[in-house]
This record gives structure tokens, C-alpha cells and sequence, in this order.
């Protein structure tokens, strides 16, 4: 099978005339899995050895947010916008059902598509993420903007400050996972423009200050998986509150790990997420 760092970007226009690009990988199936990316990531912010990984059994569809990367239009203000234009995305693309896989703010706008139109979710991969108005997720902003100056004055990857943790173990995963991401030589995306990443971290802030959503009647199964220490949006209670705001959940947490603790543990994740999507 093709890798991801090879597969081709396509784009799709809406019957709205939204232009969507978006990579898509796997095995044939009748339930694609959508994956919604963290705030300003594009198609290659996705950790090739986690896509690979999934592809192996499930048919995967990975879309640009509006505004980001090739898509065409502008970041929509709100994460509910942002679940409305990737709803529409899906049924552009004829889907009756799909499964979700949501990262950080893609976590967020996965829960916004299930409660706009939960019949359209079979399951769902909620990673690195936090129920709406989440402890801490309104300090994203502020989180955000330290790390980058911190980043930029060491010369360093802002995601090596976001995503692991500071221990020697951290910082040795951190390592990997940016070499991963940068494995992909030709036609990579575009990076997301400084308006679209201020209107996204607005968005987030918005979002972590509404009242939560609730889940109670829905029983979608769904994966909440998160690292121990998650700096971005804090574990505890976080990860612990989504798990339980679902019915039929399961919450699995990854030891001295941060936000992107399923692309750390990712042999272990996606052997998990096999299994659960099955």
C-alpha cells in the first residue's frame, strides 16, 4: 500500500462552491474514517506512522479546514462553523455514515459535527482533546503564543514545547515525531497563514468559555486517548470529563506523554483504534 507521505492531495468542490483539499488512504470500505486536524495544521501535520497504521484495515479521509492549506475560502470564526463546512465536506463526498478521528481543535469540532448531526457518526477517536468549556482550554490562546516565542527564540519546532513532555524521554520522542512529519519531499501543503492560525486560537477561546455539550442520550461508541501530562489541554479533568460524557466510551492515557500522546504510543494506538473502529 501506498504511504501516506506519498499519496496524491486532491480537491473537491461543494455544490456551495467551498474548494476542499484533502488526502485520502486505505482499504476500501463503506465507512470512512474523517480525520480532523489540531489548530493550524494542514495534511502534513498528520504523523505518517499513526495514517499508515489505520490504512492497513480502514479507508481513510484527511480534508483541510476552509482556509487552511490548499482549501479555498477563509477559517471560519467558530468551531461549530468549522463542523458545519466539514459536514458539508462529507456529504459533498456522498457518505451516508462515517467514523471520526479527531486531534486537539479536530477533537473539538468532531464533538460539534456529533452533536449537529450525530446520526452521521458511527464512532469516533477523540485524541488529545477536551469537552466544550474544558478546564484550561480557554488558555490555549496564551499557551499558544508562549510557546511560539519560546520556539522562535531557540529555534525550535513550536510543537516540541506543545506536544511532549520536557522529560528526557519528551524530548526524545519529540525528535521522532517532527522527523515523521517532515518525511514527505514533494507537493506538501501550504502552511496555514498567520489571519487564519489568530482566527482559529479566537475560535478555541470562544469555545472553551460555552457551556458543555451534552452526550447523555447518544450511545456512538467512542476512544478518548490522551497523554498523562497534556500541556495544551490538561488531561486532568479533561480527558476523564469527555470519557465520561459519553455513554459508551473508553479512555486510554499514555505515561510521561503530552498532547500528542497517540502519535507517541503510536504502535499502541493504532492497535487500539483497529480494533475499536471495528
Amino acid at each position: 500500500m501506498t504511504s501516506y507521505i506519498d499519496v496524491p492531495t486532491k480537491t473537491l468542490v461543494t455544490p456551495t462552491n467551498k474548494t476542499f483539499a484533502y488526502r485520502e488512504i486505505g482499504v476500501s470500505s463503506e465507512v470512512p474514517v474523517i480525520g480532523l486536524i489540531h489548530l493550524s495544521g494542514n495534511l502534513d501535520n498528520w504523523d505518517p506512522t499513526v495514517i499508515d497504521g489505520l490504512a492497513q484495515e480502514h479507508h481513510l479521509i484527511l480534508p483541510d479546514y476552509q482556509g487552511v492549506g490548499g482549501s479555498g475560502g477563509k477559517a471560519a470564526s467558530t468551531i461549530q462553523g468549522m463542523a458545519e463546512e466539514i459536514r458539508e465536506f462529507i456529504h459533498a463526498l456522498g457518505f451516508k455514515q462515517i467514523d471520526l478521528f479527531g486531534f486537539s481543535m479536530g477533537g473539538f469540532v468532531a464533538q460539534e459535527v456529533i452533536n449537529q448531526e450525530p446520526t452521521l457518526i458511527r464512532r469516533a477517536l477523540l485524541t488529545g482533546t477536551g469537552p466544550r468549556g474544558g478546564q484550561g482550554i480557554r488558555n490555549v490562546t496564551k499557551i499558544s503564543d508562549k510557546s511560539l516565542a519560546k520556539a522562535i527564540f531557540t529555534f525550535t519546532d513550536v510543537k516540541t514545547y506543545l506536544f511532549f513532555t520536557r522529560t528526557s524521554n519528551g524530548k526524545h520522542e519529540a525528535a521522532k515525531f517532527l522527523k515523521r512529519i517532515k518525511t514527505r519531499q514533494t507537493n506538501r501543503d501550504r502552511s496555514i497563514g498567520w489571519p487564519a492560525y489568530r482566527t482559529q486560537l479566537k475560535a478555541i477561546n470562544q469555545w472553551g468559555s460555552e457551556h458543555p455539550i451534552d452526550f447523555s442520550k447518544l450511545e456512538i461508541p467512542v476512544l478518548v486517548a490522551n497523554g498523562d501530562h497534556d500541556a495544551m489541554v490538561p488531561t486532568k479533568p479533561n480527558s476523564y470529563d469527555l470519557a465520561k460524557a459519553f455513554p459508551n466510551s473508553k479512555l486510554v492515557i499514555y505515561p510521561d506523554a503530552g498532547h500528542a500522546g497517540v502519535f507517541q504510543f503510536s504502535a499502541d494506538f493504532v492497535k487500539q483504534a483497529n480494533q475499536f473502529l471495528k
